[in-house]
């Protein structure tokens, strides 16, 4: 357990009647990047309140740094910083005066500490401007300056790249994982966005109708998954009766219309290529791929992808 910087077992959370997280099993090493992956409204913030104590489960227990939530005092929360949907700051004050009163209020007295937050978010230019006249990606980034400026063990982040531009997405990225790689901070993120995951995530869990389906390192699910040349051909059907006829291959996979996928014998695609030409057939594109994340996550939920 003491590997763990969140562990939870059984946690349970029911509205009225309305099971919206059930029976979720965290994993969260220390020192590591967790996504937690799930639709909208699968279950993620519900999760994450409950970490923090802003909402009491209806069951199960909660260890944030190997010791039980119940006797986790208050005090321990300086541990732990946090942005939960929208941040919340003062709308007539700047960056800087609204950190001053956090700085206050946790009883915090180093003079750069709100720089130094202020410079890693990309906001110690906007000296000026009140926090009324933020965007919704300059408000995220704030919400962030706000969570790290006391140097936290762990970062608990609600979707943080919600209303970010490009540019804001790739900083804030980068900057997590520095906090991570050089400081060992341990950052459980929640996200909606397949593509943030597989850049950030050291580790992902699965949550799908508030049921937390699988965890896994990512770089090991990537190296479980198969991977596969793939053919796009003018006649599918022709094609993989060449395939079988020809060059002994079955196992293979059709995708729609117009794609062969081959699980064996991907070094000889040249070759294999070479052959469905001159039995007529038409190559549009090869390539050699693995498995998606996508695929990873569609296969897991069922139905669409993520979104």
């Amino acid at each position: 357990m003491d590997k763990y910087a969140i562990e939870t077992v059984n946690l349970t959370k029911e509205y009225h009647g309305r099971i919206v997280a059930d029976g979720i099993n965290l994993h969260v090493p220390k020192g590591k990047i967790y996504a937690l992956l799930g639709r909208n409204g699968a279950g993620k913030t519900t999760t994450m309140k409950m970490l923090l104590r802003l909402i009491r489960p209806t069951d199960g227990s909660i260890y944030l740094f190997g010791e039980n939530c119940s006797r986790f005092g208050k005090g321990n929360y300086h541990r732990i910083g946090s942005v939960i949907e929208a941040p919340a700051f003062y709308e007539n004050l700047t960056a800087k005066e609204n950190l001053e009163i956090l700085a206050r209020l946790r009883g915090m007295h180093r003079r750069d500490t709100i720089e130094n937050a202020l410079f890693a978010v990309h906001l110690d230019k906007e000296d000026k401007k009140l926090f009324r006249e933020y965007s919704l990606g300059m408000k995220q980034r704030l919400g962030l300056a706000a969570a790290v400026m006391h140097e936290p063990e762990l970062l608990i982040l609600d979707e943080p790249m919600n209303g970010l531009d490009p540019i804001g997405i790739h900083e804030t990225r980068a900057y997590l994982l520095q906090l991570c790689r050089e400081k060992g901070t341990t950052i459980f993120v929640s996200s909606h966005v397949l593509n943030e995951v597989e850049q950030l995530a050291d580790v992902i869990g699965v949550i799908n109708k508030g049921k937390l389906l699988e965890e896994t390192n990512l770089q090991e699910l990537y190296r479980q998954r198969r991977r596969y040349a793939e053919f796009e051909v003018s006649d599918v059907n022709r094609a993989a009766f060449v395939l079988e006829r020809r060059f002994r291959i079955s196992d293979y996979a059709i995708i729609g219309n117009n794609i062969l996928r081959l699980y064996e014998k991907i070094d000889s695609r040249a070759q294999i290529n070479s052959g469905l030409v001159a039995e007529g057939i038409f190559v549009g594109k090869v390539c050699v791929e693995s498995g998606k994340l996508e695929e990873y996550f569609t296969e897991l939920v069922g139905g669409d992808t993520i979104g």
